[in-house]
């Protein structure tokens, strides 16, 4: 049985989604899938009294009375309340009661209580948040998307081989390509942290393109796009507004599936790279179908024996590279 541990009270609309998206879950994925909804209680039954088809035999409620805010401090909200639902789900991952854990709630308390519970990778520096985005054909993944703001140019390096090994040993491509997101194509463009990343890369035991431009990531320039938290989630979030554009101003076949293939839903989620488990990170706004896909992305990644694939790629990194 693959447990996959929800944050029922992460989200906007929270435990209203999760719940509606975990019994969503339950009725499309197989049989071999058990949810764990985690959060208050009372609220949680409260939802599910508005699902009375739910199949209950594959569904678990771990009481935690504590919410991390959105507005919080993440690693000091993290240590504050122990008793979060944030804190009590990654728990669950981390001693084995569940194989993976999805949250839409704050990013940075994700990454700060992942990083403390589960751990790094060796020879991983800091994790980071890994978005797939479409593409005509293969999707690209951007790293990182959010999690984290200010970045080193060794930890962009660091993005680089996380979203390698990802991509080649996860995604099936051979040889990933490597793109540093930028202002411009020359190598003297940019901040002089992404001057040094870029330098960096040229020497790195990954495929380095250079530098490439915010209108190169959906054109299938790059199959890896590495970024800090701050230039990705601002890239992201305007993706997502074309998204709301196009269906507010057209209709149609067409740009129906223009939209469905930019719908951050259809992903469900983001991976969080580096740490010893499988954690997804969902937009906070995330819909039932949101939430619903990212219960399949844990089920098809445990599956997938993911950590332990990722492991290995990143075992095989020199020593000398990071």
């Amino acid at each position: 049985m693959i447990r996959v541990a929800v944050d029922a009270m992460g989200g906007d609309r929270a435990p209203e989604t999760e719940v509606a998206g975990a019994v969503q879950a339950l009725a499309t994925m197989p049989e071999d899938v058990a949810i764990q909804l985690v959060g208050r209680s009372a609220a949680i039954e409260a939802e599910l009294a508005r699902h009375p088809g739910a199949d209950r035999g594959r569904l678990e409620i771990h009481e935690a009375a504590d919410v991390i805010g959105m507005g919080e401090k993440p690693l000091a909200a993290v240590r504050k309340k122990p008793n979060s639902s944030l804190v009590v789900g990654l728990t669950l991952h981390k001693t084995g009661r569940a194989d993976a854990f999805l949250s839409a709630g704050n990013t940075g308390a994700t990454l700060a209580a992942s990083t403390v519970l589960l751990g790094l990778h060796d020879g991983v520096e800091r994790a980071t948040v890994a978005t797939l985005l479409p593409t005509g054909s293969t999707p690209v993944v951007m790293l990182d998307a959010g999690a984290n703001l200010d970045c080193s140019a060794r930890e962009l390096v660091g993005f680089a081989y996380l979203g390698t090994v990802y991509m080649r040993d996860i995604m099936g491509i051979a040889t990933p390509v490597v793109g540093l997101l930028n202002v411009g194509e020359e190598e003297e463009k940019g901040t002089a942290i992404v001057r040094e990343a870029h330098q960096l890369l040229k020497n790195a035991p990954v495929h380095f393109v250079g530098n490439v431009e915010a209108r190169d990531v959906y054109a299938g320039v790059a199959d890896v796009i590495v970024c800090d938290g701050f230039t990705g989630n601002v890239a992201l979030k305007i993706s997502e507004s074309l998204v709301d554009m196009i269906e507010t101003l057209a209709s149609g076949a067409m740009t129906a599936e223009v939209s469905r293939r930019l719908d951050a839903a259809e992903y469900g989620g983001a991976l969080l790279l580096g740490v010893k488990g499988i954690v997804i990170v969902g937009h906070g706004r995330s819909s039932a179908t949101a939430v619903e896909n990212a219960v399949g992305l844990a089920h098809r990644f445990s599956v997938g024996r993911l950590v332990e694939r990722l492991e290995r790629g990143i075992a095989a990194i020199p020593v000398s590279a990071t």
